[in-house]
């Protein structure tokens, strides 16, 4: 082959410059909706539920039947600033307020039997 042959073949090998700022764009549109995503599925629902877990929280009372988040469950006896004293059975205890998962009774609710 001559110099001028190669010299044309290497002419149609021209690179072209890739579109760096459309790239660049398309990953960020990406992201933000792999973003938006993950706070749908993950964060809202959990925040939702522990304003939820605080409403109870403020709203517990003595009296009222709960679940602690080992599992205990008992009745209020007193509330004070960070804990909670239940009677569970024939035992008196002490928990932290953020233990308690759910209160299943409130005192003077009356619950209705479906018949």
């Amino acid at each position: 082959m001559t110099t001028h042959a190669l010299k044309f073949l290497l002419a149609d090998q021209t690179v072209m410059a890739a579109n760096q700022t459309g790239a660049q764009i398309k990953f960020f549109a990406t992201m933000v909706i792999f973003m938006v995503i993950l706070w749908m599925l993950m964060i809202a629902p959990q925040r939702k539920k522990a304003k939820q877990l605080e409403a109870t929280l403020k709203a517990l009372k003595a009296g009222d039947k709960i679940v602690t988040a080992s599992g205990i469950i008992g009745v209020v006896i007193s509330i004070k600033d960070r804990t909670v004293s239940i009677r569970s059975a024939e035992t008196k205890l002490e928990v932290l307020k953020t233990s308690v998962a759910e209160v299943t009774d409130r005192a003077g609710e009356t619950t209705e039997l479906k018949s």
